[in-house]
């Protein structure tokens, strides 16, 4: 059988691609290819689950505007679906005068990004929200909430079968070639599944994906693992809801920040370091070629002579509780080191450019035969609905569906 569309990686952006397909084409043959035995395994499945707002991107981007959709899509879904939302909202915090003007234009861009509710709150209020926090001054942001992903990407999956999707577990890709207005679409052990089109939202893999299937592109993903610590129970009334710290403008990361869960826990993270693989989730798990490739790519080395003192103090964070703590400590000054222990990590995609630069936005391109989603960080979970809708509007157009 020969399908119309096949989408590499069922992440939660893949399925719900998959998903938007089958509305906007109900009778479009679709197979969805997945290296794992089960959905969401990667960074879908490490995500802590936050539902963002929009508050943090560049008015007009593709961030803002998906960002911002998705959050209704999401909700509705989830609403219509039965999974838990909890709207616990976030603060986001000043804790020096030096971080006020970043404050004012995270709340401008929250403003001009439609964000509900978003406010310049005084210390009275950021006491009543979060009485621990520590702050010269603050955002609230009412309408964050908090979802369990995986079972969200767990709903879509079984939502697409029963509409007629095919789902191929275990099929990591590692050829794709053209023939005949067809491209094939092979793994190493011989499996072949033949499509006219390809939509390629493999994450982690979507460089090498792209390379797979002949496509010019001028980024590499370059994996960062973030790692967390969790607050123990007894500790849980130190955070109420969200608090996070003003992101530094210039590092697509958000810094260290608190954040309860959907099943009652409080993370405390996340750092960002080089991982040694792309599915490197510590530091003794190392893959030999993929960490070459990282080493050899002429990004790599520019973005390390750019970032190097932030780069070595996230090394030096992760390797010193002590000094994880005292980043910690700036939000929440009662936390203490006995009140966390280790928690999970998880990898981010982060698409580099020859040239060091870390690519903010995300980056989708395409051709008569292929859509390559080459950068989807976060929101990348909560927009994923209004991105499934947006790929699917290039796919309509550029495939020629009906």
């Amino acid at each position: 059988m020969t399908y119309d569309i096949a989408i590499v990686g069922a992440g939660i952006v893949g399925l719900a691609t998959a998903r938007a397909l089958q509305e906007r084409s109900p009778g479009v043959r679709l197979v969805l290819l997945e290296k794992e035995r089960e959905v969401a395994q990667h960074q879908t499945g490490h995500n802590s689950g936050v539902i963002h707002s929009g508050i943090y991107y560049k008015p007009g981007s593709y961030k803002a505007r998906l960002c911002v959709e998705g959050v209704r899509l999401m909700k509705a879904f989830c609403e219509k679906a039965g999974i838990a939302v909890e709207t616990c909202g976030k603060v986001i915090i000043a804790t020096s005068q030096e971080e006020l003007p970043r404050l004012k234009t995270l709340y401008e861009r929250g403003v001009a990004n439609g964000v509900p509710g978003v406010a310049l709150i005084d210390l009275a209020r950021l006491r009543e929200l979060e009485p621990h926090a520590n702050a010269v001054a603050a955002i609230h942001s009412p309408q964050t909430a908090i979802v369990d992903y995986g079972q969200v990407s767990q709903t879509f999956a079984r939502d697409l079968v029963a509409q007629g999707a095919t789902l191929e577990r275990g099929f990591p890709v590692t050829t794709i070639t053209k023939a005949g207005g067809e491209q094939r679409i092979g793994t190493a052990d011989g499996r072949v599944v033949t499509a006219r089109h390809l939509v390629n939202c493999a994450g982690l893999y979507c460089d090498v994906i792209a390379r797979l299937a002949g496509a010019t592109t001028d980024v590499q993903i370059v994996p960062f693992r973030g790692e967390y610590y969790m607050i123990r129970p007894e500790r849980h009334d130190l955070v109420r809801g969200l608090i996070y710290p003003v992101p530094d403008p210039e590092f697509p990361f958000l810094g260290v920040h608190f954040t309860r869960t959907i099943h009652g826990e409080v993370e405390a993270g996340p750092n960002a370091v080089l991982a040694f693989g792309r599915e490197g989730y510590t530091w003794t798990h190392v893959r030999p070629a993929e960490l070459a490739g990282t080493l050899t790519f002429p990004g790599t080395w520019k973005m390390a002579a750019k970032y190097w003192q932030t780069g070595a103090y996230e090394v030096y964070r992760s390797l010193s509780k002590a000094a994880f703590v005292k980043a910690l400590q700036k939000l929440v000054p009662g936390l203490r080191a006995e009140d966390i222990q280790p928690g999970g990590s998880g990898v981010r995609a982060q698409a580099v450019t020859r040239d060091g630069a870390l690519v903010d936005d995300f980056r989708i391109v395409q051709s008569e035969s292929a859509i390559h989603v080459l950068n989807a960080p976060s929101p990348g979970a909560t927009a994923s609905l209004a991105i499934g809708r947006h790929i699917a509007g290039l796919a309509v157009e550029s495939f020629q569906l009906r």
